[in-house]
């Protein structure tokens, strides 16, 4: 210890000679030297150390947590481009099947979107919880709203064979112009107040899915022709025609096909008693694609035998169903957005809809 302090000090003085200090300074040498070490440890006052602090969430993640975000998607809709518009609870995206490639965003903040359609001038227009919109596909802009239906809140839309929009809400139904988005007519009195889906008949009539049957109404005079109540289940939630003309209706406990003519129950499909029904659409090979909320089913379309159930889906709890666009099937889920193409052993999320799995 002696030996390395005398070396010490040999060298200090060296470095203060080789700068020309005169020798009279070479005592500061000798006063860094004699420095008691104990005065160059640091010293802290004896307290516990300070908390781990997590590293910042990312800006989605962040999001997810604090603000819930939503990932439920309600609404499919392939336009006359080819292309696949998304209706989610964050808003309205224009996709290409083909690539999955967003290709646009309209924005609609903070906005629930119920139900889309594409009018015959090839507009989209968009049914919200908070009215209804119009969209201009080439600059994906909102060129016109509605906010006097008889409710805010849009659950379904169609436009029918004359090319006029009918907008079911949870209060009623209205009939709209598409040029202008001013409303026609409205059926305020529906029976069964609630019009959650609307299909048109082989005959061009529609007819509206409620909470308490089924109503056809006559397109021309938006008068009710018929009503098909006392069904098991009551609560119609979804319709679709088949190719032989029948009505699939989808119920909470239930998938019923009915002969619209007649008003009669033909049968209930075996595989889906006791299901959730949530949306039904039938494909171009004629099968019929089954959303619940239980998972995707596909059933043969004259006997209503399971074919296949959809494995790989980001949520079980299918929400909405659009066949052939872009040789895919879509299904929108309540956690995001999946495809599946025919001989695929399992559907793959859409991962800019999907929540990001950790």
């Amino acid at each position: 210890m002696v030996a390395l302090r005398k070396f010490t000090y040999l060298l200090i003085c060296s470095m203060l000679a080789l700068t020309g200090m005169p020798k009279g300074n070479m005592a500061i040498a000798q006063n860094i030297l004699e420095v008691n070490p104990s005065e160059l440890k640091p010293s802290f006052p004896a307290s516990a150390p300070p908390p781990r602090v997590e590293p910042l969430p990312d800006e989605r993640r962040l999001r997810e947590r604090d603000m819930e975000v939503d990932y439920r998607v309600t609404a499919l809709q392939g336009d006359v481009t080819g292309n696949l518009w998304v209706g989610s609870w964050r808003g309205l995206t224009r996709i290409d099947p083909k690539t999955g490639k967003v290709l646009s965003r309209v924005s609609l903040p903070n906005v629930a979107i119920g139900a889309l359609a594409q009018d015959k001038v090839g507009r989209l227009w968009v049914g919200t919880y908070e009215g209804l919109k119009r969209v201009d596909l080439r600059t994906s802009e909102i060129t016109a709203q509605n906010l006097f239906l008889p409710s805010k809140r849009v659950l379904s839309l169609l436009v029918d064979k004359r090319g006029y929009l009918w907008a079911g809400t949870d209060s009623g139904l209205a009939l709209l112009s598409p040029d202008e988005g001013l409303i026609m007519t409205t059926l305020k009195n529906l029976p069964g107040v609630s019009a959650n889906a609307l299909t048109l008949d082989a005959e061009g009539q529609l007819w509206v899915a409620t909470l308490d049957g089924l109503v056809r109404v006559n397109t021309a005079s938006a008068n009710i022709m018929k009503r098909i109540y006392n069904l098991p289940g009551t609560t119609v939630q979804t319709l679709a025609i088949s190719p032989q003309g029948h009505i699939w209706a989808g119920m909470p406990n239930n998938l019923l096909v009915i002969d619209p003519k007649t008003g009669m129950v033909l049968r209930s499909v075996t595989p889906l008693r006791g299901k959730n029904v949530t949306s039904v659409s039938f494909a171009k090979d004629g099968s019929v694609w089954v959303g619940t909320n239980n998972g995707l089913l596909r059933l043969h379309p004259n006997t209503g035998a399971l074919l296949d159930q959809v494995p790989g889906l980001p949520s079980s709890r299918v929400l909405s169903i659009a066949p052939d666009v872009g040789n895919k099937l879509w299904v929108g889920t309540s956690e995001g957005l999946a495809w599946l193409m025919p001989k695929m052993p399992s559907a793959r999320p859409h991962f800019a809809f999907t929540r990001e799995v950790e």
